[in-house]
């Protein structure tokens, strides 16, 4: 694989786990806010704890590339019914329609990011890579990925 799409590889997973891992942050410093947010939209507090976890454990294995296809797994089953409830833009008129809408196709990309993680993998620049080199396959798996 060629430097620059490495390193393209690499920066790539750390801006799609950002999201994950700054979300999960912020829920759990303001945890009595969002969980009345939440629950506004009809969900209970311990589907938000279970929903910040994934955000978390997928977010972390995106960023270091361990079990990156789970990970990104693990986050389109996280994005889904969260796009679905908190971004249902065909329910609400004006502004707020057009904000919900941005947030829904955000949400909608983010997800095509994530298919890319599981199409391809964590790429070179990785754990799993590192784990596969230091076991001996000598990258086999990585080529194998990638023809």
């Amino acid at each position: 694989m060629e430097a620059t799409t490495r390193w393209a590889h690499l920066f790539g997973r750390l801006l799609l786990a950002a999201i994950f891992l700054i979300a999960a942050l912020g829920k759990l410093a303001n945890w009595h806010g969002t969980a009345v947010m939440a629950a506004g939209k009809g969900v209970p507090e311990i589907l938000l704890a279970v929903a910040t976890a994934l955000e978390i454990l997928g977010g972390l294995s995106i960023l270091t590339g361990f079990k990156a296809r789970w990970g990104a797994v693990v986050l389109i089953v996280f994005l889904v019914p969260v796009t679905l409830v908190f971004h249902n833009f065909w329910a609400l008129e004006g502004a707020q329609q057009q904000m919900q809408q941005v947030n829904f196709l955000k949400n909608v990309a983010i997800c095509g990011g994530l298919l890319v993680v599981y199409a391809v993998g964590a790429g070179e620049l990785s754990l799993d890579a590192w784990l596969a080199r230091r076991a001996g396959h000598g990258g086999a798996e990585l080529r194998q990925q990638h023809a």
